[in-house]
């Protein structure tokens, strides 16, 4: 009786245990599926906004940026808040087609982590009479089931 029990409790555990880690797998392969659909969403976003800003969009350029007062955008000239403030920032520094010039993105890196994401890369302003260029860190927070930019510091 006594080995039986055994053979049964040892069949029970090794179950219970495969069971467990195919339960962690499918939860783990799920989380990986979200967030390369979170990053890809994120990349497609940024294609977006270069096409946006290469059209001289400004108003579709800003769609990604969380529309707050509590955006903040930090550059040469300190830390701006507001998603207006921002928007008549670009219109000031980019009057016109030719001041925008064609922007690229480049990324170098993102970690996304539940309805946060961190994001780092270069980019690159192409016009007649210069190029210029720098880097980014954005803040993306996924709100109301969209990933907005709540922090951006580009320079």
């Amino acid at each position: 009786m006594k080995n039986s029990t055994l053979k049964v409790t040892l069949l029970d555990y090794s179950l219970n245990s495969l069971l467990m880690l195919l339960l962690t797998t499918a939860i783990l392969m799920f989380s990986i599926n979200l967030q390369a659909d979170d990053n890809d969403d994120i990349r497609a976003i940024m294609a977006k906004q270069e096409v946006a800003w290469n059209n001289g969009d400004l108003e579709e350029f800003m769609k990604p940026y969380w529309h707050s007062e509590k955006l903040m955008f930090v550059g040469k000239n300190g830390i701006k808040y507001g998603w207006q403030t921002t928007l008549d920032n670009y219109k000031k520094s980019y009057p016109d087609k030719a001041a925008m010039g064609e922007l690229t993105f480049e990324l170098l890196k993102t970690e996304i982590s539940g309805k946060s994401a961190f994001m780092l890369g270069t980019w690159k302003l192409t016009r007649t009479e210069d190029v210029l260029s720098g880097y980014y860190t954005l803040y993306w927070k996924k709100i109301a089931g969209q990933w907005q930019i709540t922090i951006d510091h580009s320079s």
